[in-house]
């Protein structure tokens, strides 16, 4: 296919790359990054020129929206305007919806996996949009990933990630209490993860990756929590579930509580630029007042 990719930052320069490596004819686009054996174009409207699929990696639903201005008419009718970035709900619609109204296909298409994923080539993508337009990017998505989910029509996989991410600090911030706990305790950590790994305690925080260095598969948590997930990211990922929460008016007390801790983590303390399960090395250090 011919793609246009714009966005090419720590994600999407190497999820174009993969898609160059399988043989598409990638032109990619960013602001300020120009990253090497990639043809580069001195515009977004520039990428579209006769493309079949144009796919965004983007900060947030605002810059989505703007660029979405400027590539939707430039894109050839039947093209399939696919966006990878981790945006609102309501962005993700709005966009999907000028798309639609162009006469293209409109894809959201949300990324779990991290940086690691992405170079890799294993990522999952958590897909909203019509059946017609998922079916042309799924090769793209097989290239760039190991699965691509279909979540129902526009919005939903932003959705999907979002609430997926709700669950993931809530249960991250609730294993690193249990660690700062069982410390307390003198439960040994060892002792602990055995039997929580094993019990009704198990979770992707616990067991995959766990906090606790030394504990468990190899985590960020082993390498002095140098980011796999940075902590603002998952700050991020849980201002758009309280967000989409409060347009929904849907009752999220837990997600609510993990996004003031995020904040206070990332914002107040020393949380920007480590990974989300540094929270173990905050809680050691509180005590219960």
């Amino acid at each position: 296919m011919k793609i246009a990719f714009i966005g090419l930052g720590n994600m999407g320069a190497p999820m174009a790359a993969n898609l160059v490596a399988a043989g598409h004819d990638v032109t990619g686009y960013d602001v300020s990054a120009r990253p090497e054996g990639l043809t580069m174009a001195d515009s977004a409207e520039a990428t579209c020129d006769g493309a079949d699929v144009a796919i965004t990696m983007l900060p947030n639903g605002d810059i989505l929206r703007a660029v979405a201005d400027q590539v939707i008419p430039a894109l050839p009718k039947g093209a399939v305007l696919l966006d990878c970035s981790t945006v609102d709900v309501d962005s993700a619609r709005a966009v999907a919806e000028q798309a639609q109204a162009a006469g293209l296909g409109a894809l959201d298409a949300p990324v779990s996996g991290g940086i690691g994923g992405a170079q890799a080539g294993t990522l999952t993508f958590m897909v909203g949009g019509d059946a017609d337009a998922f079916a042309t990017a799924k090769p793209l998505f097989d290239i760039m990933g190991q699965k691509a989910v279909h979540c129902g029509p526009s919005g939903n996989g932003q959705a999907a990630k979002i609430c997926n991410n709700m669950i993931l600090g809530v249960t991250m911030i609730a294993t690193c209490e249990a660690f700062a706990l069982a410390d307390k305790l003198g439960l040994d950590r060892q002792a602990m993860f055995d039997v929580v790994s094993t019990s009704s305690g198990y979770s992707w925080s616990m067991n995959a990756y766990c906090p606790a260095p030394g504990i468990g598969p190899q985590s960020p948590a082993d390498n002095g929590y140098t980011p796999g997930f940075a902590a603002e990211l998952m700050l991020k990922d849980l201002r758009l579930a309280q967000q989409a929460a409060v347009s929904a008016d849907a009752d999220t007390p837990m997600g609510q509580t993990a996004a003031a801790l995020y904040e206070t983590f990332v914002d107040h303390e020393d949380g920007k630029g480590k990974d989300f399960s540094a929270m173990l090395p905050r809680f050691e250090k509180r005590t219960r007042s």
